[in-house]
């Protein structure tokens, strides 16, 4: 990919995670990057072919994170096994600059884009639930594996949203999430052991 091509889609996911793809322009994009219309034509078709290739992106990284997570899986699932699973969860997708910029454009985008709703299902709920049920699964051998997954994720994809999905992405935003979404794990695996 030519420096100038991958340059277009940086600056323009910087844009559309902030305002979304309808508030930007081609003429915006081309101010953020620092060229004329015709460079970015000569590269995307036009501002949808953009926005299809971040899509695109987005989904190959998704996709490479769950395989490298469903490996792990396959290595046996205990306590210590979800929590590396979620510490790589964390930080190679909610708090990944490229991934966390994606969601917080899928989650403006999901309102009027079919692509982009089901990406945000897919990548938020899910994938997530799926390989929780699982690691739930798997660890308890109970037949209520589905509602642990969901009791589990619920509060962090709450954590995530307020201290993720929102606004810019800074480091001490990413603490405050840690720590809640931590907290919260600590304790569901404390009382899944008094079950």
């Amino acid at each position: 990919m030519s420096d100038t091509r991958e340059t277009i889609l940086e600056r323009s996911l910087e844009l559309f995670a902030r305002r979304g793809c309808e508030a930007v322009s081609v003429r915006d994009i081309c101010a953020a990057v620092g060229i004329k219309e015709s460079s970015l034509y000569y590269h995307f078709r036009n501002k949808r072919a953009v926005t299809e290739e971040l899509y695109s992106l987005f989904e190959r990284r998704a996709e490479e994170l769950m395989a490298s997570l469903g490996e792990s899986l396959s290595r046996g699932a205990d306590r210590n096994a979800l929590l590396k699973a979620c510490a790589a969860y964390f930080d190679a997708f909610l708090c990944d600059g490229f991934c966390n910029r994606m969601l917080r454009l899928l989650g403006i985008e999901q309102l009027s884009d079919r692509r982009a709703r089901m990406l945000y299902s897919r990548w938020l709920f899910d994938e997530p639930l799926g390989f929780l049920t699982r690691v739930f699964g798997a660890m308890t051998a109970r037949r209520d594996a589905s509602a642990l997954a969901v009791g589990f994720y619920s509060p962090v994809f709450l954590y995530a949203q307020r201290w993720l999905l929102t606004g810019t992405l800074s480091e001490g935003d990413k603490a405050a999430f840690r720590a809640d979404a931590y907290r919260h794990i600590r304790r569901f695996l404390a009382g899944l052991s008094a079950r």
